[in-house]
């Protein structure tokens, strides 16, 4: 990979971004079925816009990342750990994840956390080719009644709800676009 491409594409104005896209990434965290948009960096293709500025804001030298599928090239990786110093790892091992989500099936590959540790659990960032706020409907914690969000597999996602206070976390991305479902929302089919 050339090195102008390696050291290009991280944040334009790097503690504004970076704040801004922390701030939404809470904040969808917090509200399930909220969409914000994520901006201030240009990731290597395939990542999304989105998906490269959580990256960049979530992740550190002490943050394992597995990047499955698609998102797993070397341009990738490079423009990842330059920007983060990020190791990469295998799935069981991951603190962050990234792929779409046939590519991160099956959800038991990663860390759920422990009765101890529920804290120390995985969160997958799913890479969407839609996301939008109908479909599947939430409702928990950071809800007023209930939500509306696209979301790939129901029924994948229910399980992982059963598990409370243990699951991992999910992003959704899509282009510009991020959502979140923590582990404590509740999902039902289209209602």
């Amino acid at each position: 990979m050339p090195d102008q491409m390696r050291f290009s594409g991280g944040f334009q104005d790097a503690p504004f971004d970076a704040a801004h896209a922390f701030r939404a990434a809470m904040t969808v965290m917090a509200r399930p079925g909220e969409i914000r948009a994520l901006t201030g960096c240009e990731p290597p293709a395939p990542l999304s816009v989105a998906a490269g500025a959580l990256l960049l804001t979530l992740c550190d030298a002490e943050t394992n990342v597995h990047l499955a599928g698609e998102a797993d090239t070397d341009m990738v990786r490079e423009w990842l750990t330059f920007h983060t110093g990020a190791p990469m790892v295998a799935a069981e091992e991951a603190d962050f994840a990234l792929g779409t989500w046939d590519a991160l099936a099956p959800l038991n590959t990663y860390r759920i956390g422990t009765p101890e540790y529920p804290d120390r659990s995985a969160t997958l960032v799913v890479e969407c080719t839609r996301l939008e706020q109908n479909g599947a409907v939430l409702s928990g914690p950071g809800i007023r009644d209930t939500a509306r969000l696209s979301l790939p597999d129901v029924p994948a996602l229910q399980n992982n709800a059963l598990l409370y206070p243990l699951g991992c976390d999910f992003f959704f991305t899509c282009g510009e676009a991020v959502a979140a479902l923590p582990r404590s929302t509740q999902i039902r089919s289209r209602g």
